[in-house]
């Protein structure tokens, strides 16, 4: 008969017989600027594929649970805590990483780029492109980026996660320009403030925005305590 000791030696015995892989995680970071829709990419300084472009990414520490992981690459990159962030989905071809045998899980994050670390930035030689306009990527980041951007227009159309992208004061116009650039097509400037104010999840501000005409426009806050309330209370939130 086995003593305690004897079955735990066995037991881990069993896992010293397994095979061992690399867990990473790999960050879709999108913003916004001016009218644009952008992602944050990272120029490899190391094998394989070093000198191409690649999203942000980093092994997952023993200690830390995925969710964890990607908050601390993020940081790492951005400076920024906070950061709206979802789990899309797990890479686990045998083949995707020459290096080794890796699986990586995906995230996508919403920042406002205006308040990120620019020197950050720039000591990990990373740099915004406009969606439209991003280098080829290496492994399977590509396939990552396809997925993320479907993520973001299904969410964008059934809960506010843009005003993640803006920030804390913004135009009606910048706010249309957000969702056009989400969406990928033009929308119907009179529908699209009637659907929004239809909503009453906005604050409307006595300041303007002077940089566009000497009219100016209004500038609005997104009220988000207002908007959990109303969830609550059964509010669909649908664009």
């Amino acid at each position: 008969m086995q003593n305690p000791d004897q079955k735990e030696i066995l037991a881990l015995a069993n896992y010293d017989n397994e095979d061992k892989v690399l867990l990473a995680v790999d960050c879709i970071i999108f913003g916004f600027d001016r009218e644009e829709l952008k992602i944050l990419l990272v120029k490899r300084n190391f094998e394989p594929e070093k000198g191409k472009w690649s999203l942000i990414g980093g092994f997952l520490k023993k200690e830390e649970n995925l969710d964890i992981a990607a908050v601390r690459v993020l940081h790492h990159l951005t400076g920024l805590h906070d950061i709206y962030m979802e789990q899309l989905y797990i890479y686990s071809k045998v083949d995707r990483d020459p290096a080794d045998r890796t699986l990586s899980v995906s995230y996508y994050a919403l920042i406002d780029i205006a308040k990120h670390d620019k020197e950050l930035i720039k000591q990990n030689s990373a740099q915004w492109f406009p969606l439209k306009d991003a280098p080829t990527l290496i492994f399977d980041h590509n396939e990552m980026v396809d997925r993320a951007i479907a993520r973001l227009k299904r969410r964008a159309l059934s809960k506010p996660i843009g005003f993640e992208l803006l920030p804390e004061k913004f135009t009606m116009r910048q706010l249309q320009k957000l969702y056009e650039a989400i969406l990928g097509k033009k929308l119907d400037k009179r529908n699209f403030i009637s659907k929004f104010n239809s909503f009453h999840i906005l604050i409307k501000l006595d300041e303007k925005d002077m940089s566009s005409s000497k009219k100016g426009a209004f500038l609005f806050k997104f009220d988000e305590e207002k908007y959990k309330r109303k969830v609550e209370d059964g509010f669909n939130f649908k664009i």
